[in-house]
């Protein structure tokens, strides 16, 4: 690995599964730990919330970080400096607390995010939902697990997309329960019987990753530290990720502020455009 450009590939990767994990567990932890009938909730500038659990996650996150992989540069939703880090090899993306809203409002459909991305694309993501118990991971070319959480161990277990129905036949989509979007909307009536199953953050890419779930559609804007991690573990899974046109999705590139302009999640990569 070349000091100054940090390069992970594959190979280099596999040594980071476990404590990332780790990390992301301790920040699920960290996030549960906090009381949300006495937080305090703030306003960011593009009107999103910020809890104390999201800075606490992010805290855990950026020293676990930095201890596993200090020569590589990470990019977070909490700490936002693209100006400062060379994006152009490997890098971390985060978002230490993805569904804030769902949070706030005492669910239990919020994730901890983070991706390992190289080249522009995620090869390594651990999305973590601590209030289910939940972890998925995924290393691009090695495959997907999903852990089950309890007393001692977690039960490990190997996760894989599943075939796309016959059009015309029953099939089930990932919806946003706070972000929904005409566009969406439109792209889910031109594939007749569909199944709705309303998810927050991307607890619904887990879905798609363990065959839960056939399509993820989001065809309006988010961010690039929403959708790295769940990118990862559904490719990783056997599915694929692309635009409304079936182009690749690129991260890190700086352009539009880190905003993913749409996307689309395929369990069955033959659906695909």
């Amino acid at each position: 690995m070349n000091e100054a450009r940090p390069i992970l590939d594959r190979d280099a990767a596999v040594a980071l599964i476990d404590p990332l994990t780790e990390i992301v567990i301790r920040a699920g932890a960290a996030i549960l730990a906090v009381n949300r009938s006495a937080m305090r909730v703030d306003g960011k500038i593009d009107g999103s919330p910020v809890t104390e659990a999201d800075l606490a996650a992010d805290r855990i996150i950026a020293e676990g970080l930095a201890q596993i992989a200090p020569a590589i540069p990470s990019l977070s939703e909490e700490r936002v400096q693209p100006d400062a880090l060379s994006l152009r090899e490997s890098f971390f993306l985060v978002d230490p607390l993805d569904g804030t809203k769902e949070f706030v409002a005492g669910r239990k459909e919020f994730t901890v995010n983070v991706a390992l991305v190289t080249d522009g694309t995620p090869l390594l993501g651990v999305v973590s939902a601590p209030a289910l118990g939940l972890v998925w991971r995924g290393l691009v070319g090695r495959g997907a697990e999903r852990l089950t959480l309890g007393e001692g161990k977690p039960l490990i277990e190997p996760v894989h997309t599943r075939p796309c129905p016959p059009r015309g036949d029953p099939w089930t989509v990932a919806v946003s329960r706070l972000h929904g979007d005409a566009r969406t909307e439109a792209f889910i009536a031109e594939r007749p019987s569909a199944i709705r199953c309303e998810l927050g953050s991307a607890v619904k890419f887990g879905r798609v990753a363990e065959g839960a779930v056939d399509i993820y559609p989001r065809l309006s804007p988010t961010s690039e530290w929403d959708v790295a991690a769940g990118h990862a573990v559904v490719t990783a899974a056997g599915g694929r990720i692309t635009d409304s046109r079936g182009a690749p999705l690129v991260f890190g590139t700086r352009r539009d502020g880190f905003i993913v302009p749409e996307f689309i999640a395929f369990g069955d990569p033959k659906a695909a455009p």
